[in-house]
């Protein structure tokens, strides 16, 4: 695909947008990519034949309750089975069926390995551990996003003090760990407060997290 509309013209499009609904209002803001026309029967896209769009619809922030997760049976993919790096509707379908095989089972929820065994990230948005006051994330290894509100909160959790370490995290980790929250885009940094039968009250660190990103975006809203 062809990444036609330049940055400052998707920002301008999605502020004309906002305008049309009430100020008050919290908005989910969708831009989105297609080929209209391919090869090999359909599965090879034609990049000239490129569109986009741009969707805004109202989307309430979800309360931060808490999640319930455990431990989903079926896997992220690599590289070499699908777009893993790529905020992509393809890979919709997988964290769509952990996210009902979880609820089958009475979670909100559930934990994805990868091809290694190791874990990467929730069925839905990223994923960090805290234990003896450091933060812990997967490291970004090619099988699940490193999305934009990962990052920011990993920055933003630094330049406070924390110490946020990226690397290998078993399920096992995850069942010890003192907190565990999650970054998205939909709910921002929300907590876990139960994993399989264990319930986590909500702590300083993810509570800290939420307080710096909610500062953060508001400051940005407001310049």
């Amino acid at each position: 695909l062809k990444p036609l509309v330049p940055v400052d013209q998707w920002r301008e499009l999605t502020r004309e947008g906002a305008r049309r609904f009430d100020p008050d209002v919290a908005l989910y803001v969708r831009p989105m990519y297609w080929a209209e026309s391919g090869f090999g029967g359909g599965v090879m896209s034609d990049p000239e034949s490129t569109r986009w769009c741009l969707c805004l619809y109202e989307a309430p922030m979800p309360e931060a309750t808490g999640a319930s997760i455990t431990l989903s049976p079926f896997r992220r993919p690599t590289r070499e089975c699908a777009p893993v790096e790529a905020k992509t509707g393809a890979l919709y379908p997988n964290g769509a069926r952990a996210l009902h095989e979880a609820a089958a089972r009475g979670f909100t929820n559930a934990l994805l390995r990868d091809m290694l065994g190791d874990v990467a990230e929730l069925a839905n948005a990223n994923v960090f551990m805290v234990k003896d006051g450091a933060v812990f994330t997967p490291a970004p290894n090619g099988t699940f996003l490193d999305g934009v509100t990962r990052q920011r909160a990993i920055a933003l959790l630094r330049g406070d003090g924390f110490e946020v370490i990226e690397t290998r995290l078993a399920y096992e980790d995850f069942l010890t760990a003192d907190e565990i929250f999650s970054t998205g885009n939909f709910q921002k940094v929300a907590p876990v407060r139960r994993i399989e039968d264990r319930d986590i009250a909500l702590g300083p660190v993810y509570a800290r997290a939420r307080r710096l990103y909610w500062d953060f975006a508001h400051a940005g809203a407001q310049a």
